[in-house]
């Protein structure tokens, strides 16, 4: 017997042993899905907010690439992703499909739970697979800086990676409760090489005016937007870059879904349920996007989009139109939304502390193709807690929302004795977000209190759309 060699146990169910159910490098996606080519319901366009009339290519060039205007209407089933992409991607993709056994015994279910695991690129999360194309694009273009935001760093730690791998550089507003909470993924982002600012900022003129009403402002992903869509606005060297949202960077992490359907189809399953936690979309929309066909073809597959109860704005919000960001510098976009004014508190998973979400996933909802479910902060860390233990792996804060669904939906098909299969997203670790749990360890998570108050005057102020 050699140093690799022990005795293998053995397994009949779907024909092996092994948890990891790895793609060969050969089968990662070339295309992404364009989940417009198939929407049962016509999307609302964007509105200019300097013109309320339908936003103009000629308008999104001042901050984006004529590429990245492009996905972002395009009606194309299938986009050809860059080889100069692909080449970056296969850093570390395809990633694992994994099955959760260790989890599955814990919790005493039937259910078979696949998690795919997107914690094992540079950057421990699924943010690199849009941010690596949207800096590409920008780079082809003659752009050589880009200015965005983050909420927990995941996303700035990203774009910090894609712009060093690219030689451009990028200055980041990181929402400044996250800033204070988690110093090592900002300390990330400067090892890469990008200028990292608390939002509110003094840097800009939208920063200067949050402060002078709350110098103690905890800051929001709107606020952060606003910051950095204003500064890419007024500078002919830098574009914006977004994480979230927008249908090119949902289009972007469709390579997750992709996989993961074709790593089912190995081992001979499909998701009865899918879930991933909710912010933006983008976490959410990768995983689940690629299902939609079978949906709509009437295949009972349920995805469920799941966001904590502190920021709800798929299971609390209003499906209208309303502005991406706090000072109304971007276009208006129909989605569920709390209001552009809500801050959310300061939760410790900063990347879903999003008042809007995404115009396809909100779209989708609203006709009924997808679900949401909202969470709260305890049940989540729980749910971590629990997964850590199970599964040797510290999910984040936000992935572990898509835990703590996944958890509830297997006792529920334990109760009712009822097999099925679970696919979720993890879609990043939690090594950076120690802090938090340092704190639920600790019993003193923060309470995050009834915000329905906070909610209802926030959606005083939507803006009036008609087109």
């Amino acid at each position: 017997m050699d140093a690799f060699s022990r005795p293998r146990a053995t397994r009949t169910d779907n024909g092996a042993r092994s948890n990891v159910i790895a793609l060969p490098a050969s089968e990662m996606p070339t295309r992404w899905y364009n989940v417009l080519a198939d929407m049962p319901v016509p999307m609302a366009p964007p509105i200019s907010p300097a013109t309320g009339q339908p936003v103009t290519p000629a308008e999104l060039e001042q901050i984006f690439p004529p590429q990245l205007i492009e996905q972002e209407m395009s009606a194309q089933r299938l986009i050809p992703i860059p080889e100069d992409v692909l080449d970056i991607l296969a850093m570390w993709r395809p990633t694992p499909l994994i099955r959760a056994r260790r989890l599955e015994e814990a919790l005493g279910t039937p259910a078979r739970i696949y998690y795919k695991h997107e914690g094992v690129s540079p950057a421990g999360s699924h943010k690199p697979n849009t941010a690596v194309p949207q800096a590409y694009f920008n780079k082809i273009s003659g752009i050589n800086r880009l200015a965005t935001e983050t909420g927990a760093g995941q996303w700035g730690s990203a774009l910090a990676f894609a712009t060093r791998v690219f030689g451009m550089t990028c200055r980041v507003y990181m929402v400044r409760v996250s800033y204070d909470q988690k110093p090592y993924r900002r300390t990330f982002m400067r090892l890469f090489g990008a200028e990292v600012f608390p939002s509110p900022s003094p840097h800009t003129a939208s920063g200067r005016a949050i402060l002078e009403k709350d110098p103690d402002s905890p800051g929001s992903l709107g606020i952060a937007i606003s910051e950095a869509v204003e500064e890419a606005a007024g500078r002919e060297d830098t574009n914006y870059s977004l994480g979230s949202v927008l249908n090119h960077v949902l289009l972007h992490q469709t390579v997750i879904g992709l996989e993961a359907k074709r790593q089912l189809e190995m081992v001979g399953e499909t998701p009865d349920f899918i879930f991933g936690c909710h912010g933006g979309g983008s976490n959410f929309g990768g995983i689940a996007l690629p299902f939609v066909p079978q949906m709509l073809a009437g295949e009972p597959i349920r995805a469920v989009a799941v966001e904590p109860d502190s920021c709800p704005s798929l299971t609390r919000g209003r499906f209208a139109f309303d502005y991406g960001d706090t000072a109304k510098l971007t276009p208006m976009v129909r989605m569920y939304t709390l209001g552009h004014d809500f801050i959310p508190p300061g939760s410790h998973a900063g990347g879903l502390r999003y008042h809007g979400a995404a115009p396809i996933v909100s779209a989708l909802l609203d006709a009924g193709v997808i679900g949401a479910e909202a969470v709260a902060q305890a049940d989540v860390f729980r749910a971590a807690e629990l997964f850590a233990h199970a599964e040797g792996i510290v999910p984040a804060p936000e992935s572990a929302h898509a835990v703590a669904a996944v958890v509830h939906k297997a006792d529920e098909l334990r109760e009712e004795g009822r097999e099925a299969t679970i696919l979720f997203s993890l879609s990043g670790h939690g090594l950076f977000d120690l802090g938090a749990y340092e704190a639920y360890l600790d019993g003193t998570l923060p309470e995050q209190g009834d915000q329905r108050k906070a909610i209802a005057s926030a959606m005083r102020d939507l803006p009036e759309v008609s087109l």
